[in-house]
């Protein structure tokens, strides 16, 4: 009996094996080889440094590649993200010269402020010093995906008006370090073909059954929603984010479309980055 039972198993352990090596298409569940860290700053300084004066708040979280096999592309990842995050002016800085220097500029840039505070003082009016003299400013990133050599992830910024918070999405190849862009995964002239995907989209998150309609819920003119560049991509499909004031008024704020890969894959490039990720959808 025991014997047999052996056998079984034995066969099942190789059947096994079988249909694992044959399963060349299957996408990965691991995480990508690669390592992150963070920096966070919260930095306040009173004009003058007089605690009773206005101030400004400095609040960021950065998030960051620090380890990967391959040194080269883990510089570019890092590039990518300090540009991405803090600007051109502190492109190819390392991360932590990166976040500090911008922490210092923000500071010194505030102060510059103190001339016209000092001329605001010296007035006879004895009216309140304006509320435009405090600042605030608060950023972080997130990771979003980070699987099958592709990296996604999304910068979100607000600062002092408090009127606008925008979200800028970045996909990574990790075999190259290079941005994915769309034209790296869309085949030729896919504007107009996703632009009413991403239309009718809208639409339906937004309940109207003619997009036309969405003009007037605060969106502006349909004919004007494109494909942007602004997109995340996942293991399901892949979204688009269009910040406030980009295709509609600031109290409809950011909108989110997300395109399952299924609806889009026959605008999908067959030498994609992404094109294995569609795999299974």
């Amino acid at each position: 009996m025991s014997t047999q039972i052996s056998k079984s198993l034995i066969a099942l352990f190789f059947l096994g094996m079988f249909v694992t090596g044959c399963n060349t298409n299957t996408k990965q569940t691991a995480d990508n080889d690669i390592k992150f860290d963070s920096i966070r700053v919260d930095k306040t300084y009173h004009l003058l440094d007089n605690p009773d004066n206005p101030n400004c708040n400095l609040q960021l979280s950065f998030t960051y590649p620090a380890k990967f096999s391959d040194k080269e592309i883990l510089k570019k990842i890092q590039n990518d993200f300090v540009l991405s995050y803090f600007g051109e002016n502190y492109e190819n800085l390392p991360p932590e010269e990166a976040v500090a220097k911008y922490t210092e500029d923000y500071l010194n840039n505030y102060k510059e402020l103190e001339a016209d505070f000092k001329a605001e003082l010296e007035k006879k009016d004895d009216l309140p010093v304006g509320a435009w003299f405090s600042y605030f400013e608060m950023s972080s990133d997130e990771i979003v995906y980070n699987q099958n050599d592709i990296l996604s992830y999304t910068v979100s910024f607000e600062n002092y008006t408090g009127g606008s918070h925008a979200y800028n999405n970045h996909v990574i190849n990790l075999k190259t370090g290079n941005a994915i862009t769309e034209e790296d995964i869309f085949i030729e002239n896919f504007q107009d073909s996703l632009a009413q995907i991403l239309i009718d989209h809208i639409a339906k998150q937004n309940k109207v059954e003619n997009p036309k309609d969405l003009e007037n819920i605060g969106f502006f003119s349909v004919e004007e929603i494109f494909p942007n560049g602004n997109f995340l991509v996942d293991g399901d499909g892949i979204t688009y984010t269009f910040n406030e004031y980009e295709i509609a008024a600031y109290v409809v704020r950011e909108t989110n479309v997300f395109l399952p890969y299924a609806e889009i894959q026959y605008l999908l490039k067959k030498d994609s980055p992404i094109y294995q990720l569609t795999m299974d959808n």
